[in-house]
């Protein structure tokens, strides 16, 4: 790189703020943490109406982006999104299946990913306009979907500049059921090795993850590296207090519920647990965040919180991450549910663990997330997903948030979470990408103002 200029990065991510889509946590903190650290920084993402359209948008979340930070929103088109029957070509309305297969093939003919691979051609271009005018030291391209790391493998392919691949998820593997999902000779088989193959990191979210691909790609297995996804900032002790014994007990759940989460399970323990204990009879669980991966509310997921109401059991809809302090502030006990296996973390285990409440764990028997939460003072582990071991574990974590000292216990797991603070989990490959891009060390500026005066911001939890 130049001297005399702070080292710069394009930085690209489907799923950016104000998207409330998985992963959008970890890519906001990622690119304010370089930010601090003195890198200018540029990101290439979707328009705002990609989300406030199909997926859903949480609007405050932009104002937690460093205000430094240059945001630029790239055309992108998903017509099988597109409910809007007055904006179908005439083909599409009168043979949709005809339709669907062509519009497969050209996305498979940009890239191997259906639904995104067009999105390709505009990425690639935004990033040489952005290298013309600004030149680029460093690419981090954040998956899913794909697509985003042909920012990076084009402008290092033109101008030898390195890029990082984030796999906040996986591509050939399929997370959940652990098997693969593309062979090593099909298109995306053969499209994720080429990226991988010139990547100069390579960052994993849990090291069951880093084990799976270092073994599937053993000559890279140097250049990967476990980056959890981790929490943004200790949230004040004096937000929580003893719940107070004249009142019951409040269980809580945040984060977004899909047909993976053992939330029927979870109902059926609930009921267990009701007449063997007196707090649990008399606690509600209240749960918030969205019902499926869309806007629109998933039918199955509403009907079992529906059928859930006579038993205490209520759902209060999403949270913006501006208010996800406030709300974990609003519980005593924290309900933890996640379906997966052996590779699935998830992110809000970390700032579930911040809060220094009891846990009850829901989950998958070899989940990740179990590894993740043990030795936490305060975790309450469902051995398996039948209703008399969940009921066992709910009663237990009553007794934690009744017990005598449990400001103590409270203080211990906050210790216990603080190994796992984002900007320590991003320390180590900061330092790194300073050396790899030939930029001297830097003090972090988390004060450096923006052009306006304005100072970074600050940010809590995951938008739900």
């Amino acid at each position: 790189m130049s001297t005399g200029r702070p080292p710069h990065l394009l930085y690209v991510a489907w799923g950016f703020p104000p998207s409330r889509t998985g992963g959008v946590h970890r890519a906001l903190a990622t690119v304010n943490a370089f930010s601090r650290d003195g890198w200018d920084v540029t990101v290439l993402t979707v328009p705002r109406e990609v989300f406030r359209d199909v997926t859903g948008s949480d609007p405050r979340l932009e104002s937690l982006v460093d205000p430094r930070v240059d945001v630029r929103r790239i055309p992108f088109s998903w017509p099988a999104q597109q409910t809007d029957l007055r904006s179908w070509p005439l083909v599409r309305a009168l043979l949709p299946r005809v339709w669907a297969t062509v519009r497969k093939r050209r996305d498979l003919r940009a890239f191997p990913e259906v639904g995104y691979g067009p999105w390709r051609f505009a990425l690639e271009r935004a990033a040489l306009a952005v290298h013309d005018t600004h030149p680029v030291d460093l690419v981090v391209a954040t998956t899913n979907p794909e697509v985003s790391v042909t920012a990076g493998t084009r402008l290092h392919e033109t101008s030898g500049v390195p890029y990082v691949v984030d796999y906040r998820d996986a591509w050939s593997l399929h997370t959940y059921s652990g098997r693969r999902r593309h062979t090593p000779d099909s298109p995306a088989g053969r499209a994720e090795a080429s990226s991988l193959g010139g990547a100069a990191e390579i960052w994993l979210v849990n090291e069951p993850l880093r084990r799976w691909h270092a073994t599937a790609y053993p000559h890279l297995a140097d250049r990967m590296h476990v980056v959890m996804n981790g929490y943004d900032q200790d949230l004040p002790p004096e937000l929580f207090r003893e719940p107070d014994p004249s009142e019951p007990l409040r269980f809580g759940y945040l984060g977004t519920m899909t047909r993976v989460v053992p939330l029927a399970e979870f109902v059926q323990g609930w009921r267990t647990a009701r007449p063997g204990s007196p707090e649990v009879a008399s606690a509600h669980a209240v749960l918030r965040g969205y019902l499926g991966y869309y806007a629109t509310p998933d039918e199955t997921l509403s009907a079992i919180v529906d059928d859930a109401a006579d038993a205490g059991v209520t759902y209060r809809g999403p949270v913006s991450k501006t208010d996800v302090a406030a709300t974990y502030a609003g519980f005593d006990v924290l309900l933890f549910l996640l379906g997966g296996g052996e590779y699935v973390t998830s992110g809000k285990v970390f700032e579930y663990m911040s809060t220094g409440l009891p846990i009850v764990s829901v989950v998958t028997p070899g989940c990740a997330a179990s590894e993740v939460l043990a030795g936490y003072p305060r975790w309450h582990p469902a051995a398996d997903l039948s209703p008399a071991s969940i009921a066992k574990a709910l009663a237990r974590a009553a007794d934690d948030a009744r017990s005598p000292g449990s400001s103590a216990l409270a203080a211990a797991a906050r210790a216990h979470a603080g190994r796992y603070r984002r900007d320590r989990q991003l320390r180590p490959r900061l330092a790194a990408l300073r050396d790899l891009v030939g930029a001297p060390p830097a003090t972090p500026s988390a004060d450096r103002p923006d052009a306006a005066g304005r100072p970074a911001p600050t940010t809590f939890g995951e938008s739900r």
